[in-house]
């Protein structure tokens, strides 16, 4: 409400009639602003929080009501205050740091006795005024060093780059070949070798030692006695049993492997063979129980090696659904009676796509329609040509139009032709892979250029390749399905775990690595 003073005009003021003289009257105009209402509002809740009076002044009217509410007031204050007190008990101490070896090296390096040691913590303390440069450094009577085979490097090359002699490299490259062909020696092998006194100071230094692992199961090492060098090898004791593991399947069968202590590889392997027989997904219940068998090494230095698998079972409710052995070259899995692994579909007969289909078309070359018994694919000369599954060459050779031409026999009356190739890589009568390169792309024949003509038999009449799929099956008989099932039997006598068990280590065998001279020290003093 806005007061209106006298003189302004209002509705219904009579002071303008001939009517007796009036007092001024205030009278008051509703305001309907947003702003002004709140104003308003804003004046009267100020007006009554000040009207409440929370903290009167405790030293007048004591006992009135009024002091007892400010007492009252001062009380829950109080009260809140010591509810809200800090805690001053004790604070806990850090505990005290555990010093392992390397970081009790690491101080060590830093003290002056390591200089006294020839200074092999690796640290040098900075050179200050009282150090005096002398005209000749003394070398070091011997050195440790390592060196590594790299790939394409030769043995006596990577001698030579470790500071070995020209002449010296060659005796030992020769040595080393007595007992190992050099080329056999695997890339990131590496050598330990310990180099003497030089003779002069212009000459190599001598090789005093040197040893290295030259297969898992042997150790090589070139030593000079009565100034000669000497090859020692020392066969490694390595127990070959297969490391068999077995689980639940659970929620999950490649975590439960891994838990159980399978390599990674080895389950990858494992899921591809069964996942190649049945649904993983749908086949595969949580209760059912996984037994893998993998090509396990264990050397009596301690290292092992763990190889590809062996064997991959699946059993539910204690019967074995499925039982699966690696036999053969070529690594195949077959069942436990015998049959091989299931091998369905067929692969591209090279990696381009189809230029022109199976049936009847016009000649690029003769002008005119006719049949066209075969898919042609577009590719590069040269380009590999590979099986599209397993069989045998009925015929390999110039054919004609086909130009070099190859013809495979498969099961069920099947057979798959390949046409035009640049070279032929396969002879007749010779068995072949599902993949194996068979030939290459080239233009011979009636060929307009490079391009691949395929063909598909099925009891020696032209059929269109798109419409076959292949399903093809191993069978083993006699002397072989004789020892693979010797093979399996043996493999599933094997108790699970058996290969971790503890392997006694050969002390005459473990590598007696370099010390330290401090370390030398330390063995010293605690013998003492």
């Amino acid at each position: 409400m806005v007061p209106l003073h006298a003189g302004a005009a209002v509705p219904g003021d009579m002071s303008g009639m001939g009517v007796g003289h009036h007092p001024t009257r205030v009278r008051y105009a509703r305001s309907h602003g947003l702003a002004d209402r709140y104003s308003s509002w804003k004046r009267q809740l100020s007006n009554r929080i000040a009207a409440i009076d929370l903290a009167p002044d405790l030293a007048r009217d004591i006992g009135s009501r009024r002091w007892m509410r400010g007492a009252a007031t001062l009380i829950g204050l109080s009260a809140l205050a010591l509810a809200a007190w800090p805690d001053f008990s004790a604070v806990a101490a850090a505990p005290a740091s555990s010093f392992d070896s390397d970081v009790r090296d690491e101080f060590r390096s830093q003290m002056i006795m390591p200089l006294a040691l020839g200074a092999d913590s690796g640290r040098r303390m900075g050179a200050t005024n009282a150090v005096v440069q002398l005209a000749n450094a003394p070398e070091r009577p011997n050195l440790d060093l390592a060196s590594t085979l790299a790939r394409g490097d030769s043995f006596d090359r990577m001698l030579r780059r470790a500071g070995v002699g020209e002449a010296e490299a060659g005796q030992i490259a020769g040595l080393i070949a007595s007992a190992i062909p050099l080329a056999d020696i695997p890339a990131g092998t590496q050598v330990d070798i310990t180099l003497g006194r030089r003779p002069t100071a212009d000459a190599p230094r001598p090789l005093d030692a040197l040893s290295f692992r030259a297969r898992f199961d042997l150790q090589l090492a070139v030593e000079r006695q009565d100034g000669r060098l000497r090859l020692i090898p020392k066969p490694i004791r390595v127990d070959t049993t297969p490391l068999r593991i077995r689980g639940v399947v659970g929620s999950s069968l490649y975590r439960s492997a891994r838990a159980a202590g399978a390599p990674a590889s080895a389950v990858q392997q494992y899921l591809r063979a069964i996942g190649a027989e049945m649904d993983i997904e749908s086949g595969i219940a949580s209760r059912d129980e996984f037994d893998i068998i993998v090509d396990y090494k264990r050397a009596a230095t301690g290292e092992v090696e763990a190889g590809r698998l062996l064997f991959a079972g699946l059993t539910r409710d204690g019967k074995p659904r499925k039982q699966l052995l690696r036999w053969g070259a070529d690594g195949r899995f077959y069942e436990a009676s015998g049959v091989g692994e299931m091998r369905q579909g067929l692969i591209a007969p090279v990696p381009g796509q189809v230029s022109s289909n199976f049936g009847m078309r016009r000649h690029p070359i003769l002008g005119y329609k006719r049949m066209h018994r075969g898919m042609d694919f577009r590719a590069g000369h040269g380009t590999p040509i590979y099986a599209v599954t397993d069989g045998v060459v009925q015929f390999a050779g110039r054919s004609g139009g086909y130009g070099n031409f190859v013809k495979l026999g498969h099961n069920a009356g099947l057979a798959t032709g390949y046409a035009h190739m640049s070279r032929i890589a396969v002879r007749s009568g010779q068995s072949v892979r599902r993949g194996q390169v068979i030939g290459y792309v080239g233009s011979t024949g009636l060929s307009t250029g490079p391009h691949l003509h395929y063909e598909m038999y099925r009891n020696g009449v032209p059929v269109n390749p798109a419409s076959v799929r292949f399903v093809t099956r191993a069978q083993l008989s006699g002397s072989q399905l004789s020892a693979f099932r010797a093979q399996l039997a043996q493999l599933q006598r094997i108790t699970p775990g058996a290969a971790l068990n503890s392997l006694e280590q050969d002390s005459a065998v473990v590598e007696d690595r370099p010390l330290r001279e401090i370390d030398r020290l330390e063995r010293r003093q605690a013998s003492n």
